[in-house]
């Protein structure tokens, strides 16, 4: 605070104060411009107009002018101070308005998500680069900024209130200047996720264990790679407090996680990497996604699937989902011959079962690439599908996209260019795969797709084959560099067109592998289980499986062959020296499978005794009366709904907390639920009932709920199921 002094006459401060006056009857004062505050003189302070020359009168309006000059001065200051930091404010405030958008809040490191109660839902961290919120503006529930701290960028946040109860945000950035990397990382944040991949440890909810950086998420052989993602895999995750995210189609993505951080990296970028960007183009590595928020786990799944998912067209054969399958696939492995897939034959009639057809698998041709049969080893194909037939077998053929080097349709393949090239795209590149080294076709060409599709049928035409388990088909087994005729900016496009090769045959075919193939309405078998208990491809591992991709779109599933494949060394407990599958995990494996949408034998129940035969037909027969009738009514509902079969406890519990972690029950539908034995020894097991009234299939009725049954007995030759009481 300035303070200016000046002297007045009594009759010109009279109006202002009362104050004291000196021997000569003059007013001393001193007057504070700023507070309009009187303050008189101090003792010894000397008028001006005392021993002063000049004129008195003149001096007076020189003096009295210059205050008031310095007072205007000060004022103008004052104001314009009052008006910047207004101006300041109001900028401040519209800032904070500019980084809200639709319940979501932006800042520079990422951005949340918050229901109507202000908690957080969802949260994403900016891990690449942060934004410069002053590059930022906010219009039509558009927040877009052009400038982060590593140069330019195009990006944006768009809120599109979808439903009155789905809110979505489409989220994209594209760097401008630094091009190589753009990583974003989405927190659990407490919440349980389900989604993304088969995986070779499959856990549900997902777990987050260790460190992983960010490796391309692209479908993969799990059983030779067991840290690599599936063969069914899409872009999409869920989370129990009903959030979803989609990436998009068009990233070059790769997917890492931190167990310290408790987070997903989702990461784009082209160096380093299978992914290539559009040809002709130098696109940077865009990061698009969009996160739907809905009211609970269940309506924003269904919302997500009808969005995003395709759905297929017609139902499969209605006699897989009733009779079991039966495959030479860990029975024989590459030993089965013509005498032995007769006697196979013999054998599932003799023991009362029925079959809804005869797998044969690896390997029944001379050499890998060929589509005709081994004259050593089936010396009479054609009389033997005449046998068969006439038994009331009907036959499906293993075949795979590989074409091997000794093969005589590999000079086939490279004189018509049917085989994935080298990069140079003169040469076939090689691959190793587990039965040798060979071409790939290339699905992208259609004189490659024509001509495998006509080997096919004429095997069908010739023998009367029913249709083909195709195996393989994941992008894992290109090369690291190739060309194709119509190129792949996303190395699992590869796997889409190589599932498209079944519809032809997709009344009984079976596939191992999918992207974004949910629309081929054919069986999706989970890759291949070991004989063993646990969740690493074992006995555990089924539930998780069958749920993760149920949430993935893929319905009509095949959980692999019963007891596992009893590879060497693979294998718990062998009885009778002959590797066979432990026999207590080949029953409880037959009990699961016989509540699945199908069943699949490989490892007979007569290679046991004669309990293990009679608890098989008990299975198997109750798996067409009960099970079967229910999943074909489910089966119908998925070309419209796209709806699980097999679902998680938490799709009729929405608020119960115990049953988003639940990994050993699942539903058929509403309203029937299992609860197998999945621990070895073991004759009981504790049950989770959400609310509700259910049955159980010994008629116990349980009306008050949530509750656990501890210790539930559960005898080798029960499986315990519970039905919805209405």
């Amino acid at each position: 605070m300035y303070i200016f002094s000046t002297e007045l006459t009594l009759t010109q401060v009279g109006a202002i104060q009362n104050g004291g006056v000196n021997k000569d009857g003059k007013l001393l004062a001193r007057i504070n411009l700023s507070m309009y505050q009187i303050v008189p003189l101090a003792p010894g302070e000397q008028h001006l107009s005392e021993g002063s020359g000049g004129s008195p009168l003149k001096k007076r309006g020189t003096q009295e002018a210059r205050p008031t000059v310095i007072a205007s001065f000060l004022g103008c200051v004052l104001v314009l101070a009052a008006v910047v930091a207004w101006c300041y404010y109001s900028a401040s405030l519209r800032k904070a308005q500019l980084v809200k958008t639709e319940l979501l809040d932006l800042n520079r490191d990422g951005f949340v998500i918050r229901n109507q109660a202000g908690a957080i839902l969802f949260t994403m961290t900016f891990r690449s680069a942060t934004l410069d919120l002053d590059s930022c503006s906010h219009e039509d529930n558009i927040l877009s900024c052009t400038q982060s701290d590593a140069g330019k960028i195009n990006f944006f946040i768009h809120a599109l209130r979808l439903k009155d109860t789905v809110t979505c945000y489409r989220v994209r950035w594209e760097p401008l200047q630094d091009k190589r990397t753009v990583e974003h990382a989405m927190a659990c944040n407490g919440s349980h996720w389900y989604g993304g991949a088969e995986s070779a440890t499959q856990r549900w909810p997902i777990g987050i264990e260790g460190e992983r950086e960010p490796r391309p998420f692209i479908t993969s052989d799990v059983y030779s790679d067991r840290n690599a993602f599936g063969g069914i895999l899409e872009r999409y995750w869920l989370s129990s407090k009903a959030v979803a995210i989609k990436i998009s189609d068009s990233v070059p993505f790769h997917l890492g996680w931190s167990e310290k951080g408790e987070v997903l990296r989702f990461q784009a970028r082209y160096q380093d990497s299978p992914f290539r960007p559009p040809e002709g183009q130098l696109d940077p590595p865009e990061l698009s996604y969009r996160v739907c928020v809905g009211s609970d786990v269940t309506s924003i799944h269904k919302y997500m699937v009808r969005r995003y998912f395709p759905k297929p067209v017609k139902v499969p054969s209605v006699e897989v989902f009733k009779h079991p399958v039966w495959s030479t696939r860990a029975l024989f492995k590459t030993s089965v011959t013509q005498e032995k897939l007769l006697q196979f034959a013999w054998n599932i009639t003799k023991h009362g079962f029925a079959c809804s057809h005869l797998e044969l698998d690896d390997r029944y041709t001379a050499d890998y690439g060929e589509f005709d049969f081994d004259p050593q080893k089936f010396p009479n194909a054609s009389g033997m599908f005449d046998a068969l037939g006439e038994a009331g077998f009907q036959v499906t053929l293993w075949t795979h996209p590989f074409i091997n080097y000794d093969s005589i349709n590999f000079g086939v393949g490279v004189q018509n260019g049917l085989f994935v090239r080298d990069p140079g795209g003169e040469l076939p590149a090689l691959v190793r795969w587990w039965n040798g080294i060979g071409g790939i076709l290339d699905f992208t060409n259609p004189d490659a797709r024509d001509w495998y599709l006509d080997q096919l049928i004429k095997l069908k035409a010739h023998y009367g084959v029913t249709s083909f388990r195709f195996d393989a088909g994941e992008a894992s087994y290109l090369p690291r560099q190739f060309s194709t005729v119509i190129p792949l900016t996303d190395p699992s496009t590869f796997t889409r067109r190589y599932t498209e090769m079944a519809m032809p045959f997709s009344e009984r075919a079976e596939l191992r592998v999918g992207y974004q193939s949910q629309n081929i309405s054919c069986f999706y078998r989970i890759i291949d289980r070991d004989s063993v208990w646990g969740y690493e491809l074992g006995l555990k591992s089924i539930i998780p499986a069958v749920l993760t991709i149920g949430i993935l779109g893929y319905q009509f599933v095949l959980p692999d062959m019963i007891g596992g494949n009893a590879y060497p060394d693979h294998v718990t407990g062998p009885d009778n020296g002959n590797d066979l599958p432990d026999r207590e995990l080949y029953i409880r494996w037959l009990e699961l499978s016989a509540f699945m949408p199908a069943m699949q034998f490989s490892i007979p129940p007569w290679y046991y005794d004669h309990e293990v035969v009679a608890i098989a037909q008990k299975f198997t027969k109750l798996h067409e009366t009960l099970v079967a009738p229910r999943v074909l009514e489910l089966a119908h509902e998925v070309l419209n709904t796209g709806d699980p079969i097999i679902r998680p406890l938490w799709w009729i519990a929405n608020d119960d907390e115990v049953a988003y972690k639940v990994d050993s029950q699942f539903l058929i539908g509403d309203d029937l639920m299992v609860a197998p034995v999945l621990e070895a020894g073991k004759q009981e097991r504790d049950i989770y009932l959400p609310a509700g009234r259910w049955r159980s299939y010994k008629g116990q009725h349980y009306v008050q709920g949530p509750k656990y049954l501890t210790d539930y007995p559960v005898d080798l030759d029960e499986i315990a199921y519970f039905t919805w009481v209405h």
